[in-house]
């Protein structure tokens, strides 16, 4: 049972009189709570087991050291039981919380603030029917001086504008719901936005692709080069539904997203991001270079070694094979600024998450047994430049770094 379903069969437990019974109008504020809580993917960072939800202690690696996620189950003791809901407004909207403890940047309260008032009092609900769970979670594991709260200030100063969402008078319902869904509750720019050196959003670079530890969040701007101009909105909602489309399977933290998260969504949100995200604006300036001559002696190594091992699945002309091997050819994803998810799956292997419409997710082998740095770094800059691609050479000593810090 996944942690959706559990949760689901809790709130109908709940409402048949398990607890108290609901009258219809707090039904359904609950459950538009529940499905906020789908929307913006709590359980990823505030769950470790699907029989404790939301009871904290998910470890979140950040540069400047760990953080877990906190316990919002509503016990007392060691979750947000005496807590109001002014309390969870105030940390929704101004990264507050209880006691007027500042929240660190990983709550991404940089995007909530954008939430309704009466979105925030839905989700409220909802997670007051949950089961409260002692669990002590610390969550401040952050060495000195990054654990001092008060450096929040200068942080927020720097990183934070408080405000909820403002819809743009001069596009449609459809594509506001698209942006207050991209913007706030889905803050889908956490991952995909790059970092300043304080950890805060880049200003200008909205969804132009972010370092997330061993992974590269791509671009997910209208930039054809490296983002998703070249997607379609059918594209875009199938990946967001399956996990899989025409160009990518989404891996790594992205097919936890979609298995817990996205193909969850209502038929209409998914459509109203789509429509948001082809015609957002938000566009990366990122240039086609001039891919690298095919006598380079590492394009000449990378193809061997790719006709060798890659080519089965992905075809010599890297076409992939639909819905099962991604197709490599003309792929904005190759071609990112940082090749980290990448080198990622090469070295690791890689299995697409599991989805009600494709229950079962397509892998790929890890070659980190028998390929060494510079033999990672020459396929790559060789598929990186070829059927229409064109991106900066693979360095091997990126290889052997991401080789270190992927063993267990």
């Amino acid at each position: 049972m996944n942690k959706l379903t559990s949760l689901s069969l809790g709130l109908v437990a709940l409402a048949a009189g398990a607890g108290h019974a609901l009258a219809q109008p707090e039904y359904d504020q609950v459950e538009k709570g529940r499905y906020l809580a789908v929307v913006g993917d709590c359980t990823a960072c505030h769950s470790t087991a699907p029989d404790k939800p939301f009871s904290g202690g998910f470890r979140i690696d950040t540069p400047f050291g760990a953080l877990l996620g906190a316990n919002i189950t509503p016990d007392k003791e060691t979750g947000i039981g005496n807590w109001t809901f002014d309390d969870f407004q105030r940390a929704m909207s101004e990264g507050i919380g209880h006691g007027g403890k500042r929240l660190y940047g990983a709550m991404p309260f940089t995007a909530y603030t954008k939430m309704t008032r009466e979105d925030n009092q839905a989700l409220w609900a909802y997670l007051q029917t949950l089961q409260p769970i002692h669990n002590p979670v610390e969550t401040n594991q952050l060495p000195f001086p990054f654990n001092i709260r008060l450096s929040l200030i200068g942080w927020n100063w720097l990183n934070f504008n408080q405000g909820a969402f403002t819809p743009n008078l001069q596009k449609s319902a459809q594509w506001n719901r698209g942006a207050y869904l991209v913007e706030g509750p889905g803050h889908c720019g956490t991952c995909h936005t790059p970092k300043n050196l304080t950890g805060g959003d880049k200003e200008g670079q909205f969804l132009a692709g972010g370092q997330l530890g061993a992974w590269w969040a791509p671009d997910i701007t209208a930039n054809e080069h490296t983002g998703i101009g070249k997607w379609t909105e059918e594209d875009l909602i199938a990946y967001l539904r399956t996990g899989v489309n025409h160009y990518d399977i989404a891996s790594g933290p992205m097919a936890e997203e979609v298995e817990h998260s996205s193909q969850h969504w209502k038929a209409e949100d998914l459509q109203a991001v789509a429509v948001y995200l082809k015609d957002s604006g938000h566009r990366s300036d990122t240039k086609a270079p001039q891919p690298l001559a095919v006598d380079d002696p590492r394009m000449v190594t990378g193809k061997a070694i790719y006709f060798d091992r890659c080519s089965a699945c992905h075809n010599s002309s890297g076409s992939g094979e639909k819905n099962i091997f991604p197709r490599l050819a003309d792929n904005p994803l190759i071609r990112a600024s940082q090749p980290t998810s990448l080198i990622n799956v090469v070295l690791a292997g890689s299995r697409g998450g599991s989805t009600d419409a494709r229950p079962t997710g397509p892998a790929m082998p890890s070659f980190a047994w028998n390929l060494d740095d510079q033999q990672v770094a020459n396929v790559l800059t060789y598929i990186r430049n070829s059927w229409g691609n064109a991106a900066a050479p693979v360095d091997p000593g990126d290889v052997k770094a991401l080789r270190q810090a992927l063993k267990p």
